[in-house]
Parts: structure tokens; C-alpha cells; sequence
């Protein structure tokens, strides 16, 4: 089940980087809805996130807290939403989104095209916070 996230967890793709531990890895959407959108995956190939076993799936979230909480200190925010969609990538993710309005967390509209140089220097701003 080889995915574009497989290709980035095995360092095949880049990706801008946010956290890392033996299970899972934070980076930035490079298509992101609003900056700081975050995708955090399991290093486990898990196409359906409740395919994932109990204790895997409450670690995940365990781990997107720390990084929201690290995107929450970066970006000008309200709160950072957690989203799982499942449908455009067949490897289990939580999106984690700053928002500060409903819409910020629309996946129907236009998502943003930031420079890599824009978003090395939003990801070096939440690792610095993580």
C-alpha cells in the first residue's frame, strides 16, 4: 500500500518536518487550507484510521496535541481543529488546522500555494514552539 506518506516516512519525498517520534510524524500540508496546516501520520501503513489498533490511535492524538499545541503558540488562531478525512490519501491522517473562522477548516475551497521558503520558515516556527 505504498502512498505518497510512505515515500515522505521512508525519506524518499521531503516534507517540512514538525515532530517525529518512533510511531508518528508531523509535517506541514503543502497545499494548505490556511499556514500551520499540519498532517500527522502513523509510520505504520493504516489506510482507515479506525483500522488502527486502540492503543495506536490514542497515541496519535496524544501526539497531535503536543504539535497543536505548538501550532497554537506559532499561528495567530482561535483554536486548531482537528480534522480526518481518510479520501484523498489511503494512509491513515489527522489534519490539524489553525483556525480562526468556520471556513478556515473548508476543504471544498481553494487551498493555498506557499513557496518552500514560506513554508521552511512556518515549520521551523512550530518546532521551535514544540
Amino acid at each position: 500500500m505504498a502512498t505518497i506518506f510512505s515515500k515522505i516516512i521512508a525519506g524518499e519525498i521531503p516534507c517540512h518536518k514538525i515532530a517525529e517520534n518512533d510511531q508518528f510524524l508531523a509535517f506541514l500540508d503543502i497545499n494548505p487550507l490556511v499556514m500551520g496546516h499540519t498532517l500527522v501520520i502513523p509510520k505504520k501503513e493504516v489506510d482507515y484510521i479506525f483500522d488502527m489498533e486502540d492503543d495506536e490511535l490514542a497515541a496519535i492524538h496524544v501526539f497531535a496535541k503536543q504539535v497543536a499545541k505548538a501550532i497554537k503558540l506559532t499561528v495567530p488562531c482561535v483554536k486548531v481543529s482537528v480534522a480526518v478525512i481518510g479520501l484523498e490519501v489511503p494512509h491513515a491522517h489527522v489534519h490539524l488546522i489553525p483556525i480562526n473562522k468556520m471556513d478556515d477548516c473548508n476543504f471544498t475551497r481553494a487551498k493555498l500555494n506557499p513557496s518552500q521558503d514560506e513554508l521552511a520558515a512556518m515549520a521551523t516556527a512550530i518546532r521551535e514552539k514544540y
